[in-house]
């Protein structure tokens, strides 16, 4: 009995760090990358962490960059990241990418979909819970990020939760006042996004 429970012990302490590791894929992939890019004839699935590619010189990057701090199960160094580059026939056209981040009433799933520039042409949460879940999820909150970038989310406070008066983003209207911490998780895991993007995909071309 003993040995049988120490064996389970061992087990779920070297089950610890990928339970800590949450990642962020597409439901069902086929479907949604028709869905934001019709044009489409396929798609690679590229498996990247901060902890295999850059480590802590990275981590401290892309802080630096969000103006954050990572925190709690979804900003781990060994999130792995699932991200998806669109073809159309052999030219690659976008990517797709979604995160995990920690709303008012769990955890919210914010997927976007970028041209080659790394401009948002497709923003949805895939994954969101609370009683105004419904208004968050309406499309026109979402075409309101249609046409940003990196260098538009470049001066937004995540940790105050503001944005540039005058900017693009501070024009962002919130559809449920009454939830604004999952106004500012969306924006923040927009901006996050986006940074990730960047420095997975395309060889950081915003921080140059």
């Amino acid at each position: 009995m003993k040995s049988a429970t120490a064996a389970a012990l061992i087990a779920l302490l070297a089950a610890g760090p990928l339970l800590a590791a949450v990642g962020c894929d597409l439901n069902d992939p086929d479907r949604d990358v028709k869905r934001l890019f019709p044009e489409s004839t396929g798609f690679k699935t590229l498996y990247v962490s901060i902890s295999r590619q850059g480590g802590d010189e990275m981590l401290h990057r892309v802080e630096s960059r969000l103006g954050d701090t990572f925190k709690g199960l979804y900003e781990t160094a060994d999130v792995p990241y699932t991200m998806y580059q669109i073809f159309k026939g052999k030219d690659l056209i976008g990517y797709i990418h979604g995160v995990n981040t920690k709303g008012e009433f769990g955890g919210i799933q914010v997927f976007l979909a970028l041209d080659l520039e790394g401009r948002i042409r497709g923003f949805y949460f895939q994954k969101m819970t609370g009683p105004h879940a419904g208004e968050m999820r309406d499309p026109a909150f979402g075409k309101q990020f249609l046409g940003l970038s990196l260098n538009d989310f470049k001066d937004y406070d995540p940790v105050a939760g503001q944005a540039k008066p005058g900017s693009r983003v501070a024009a962002i209207k919130n559809p449920a006042p009454q939830a604004e911490g999952d106004f500012k998780a969306a924006l923040r895991g927009t901006k996050k996004n986006l940074i990730l993007c960047d420095e997975f995909l395309m060889g950081n071309k915003y921080l140059k």
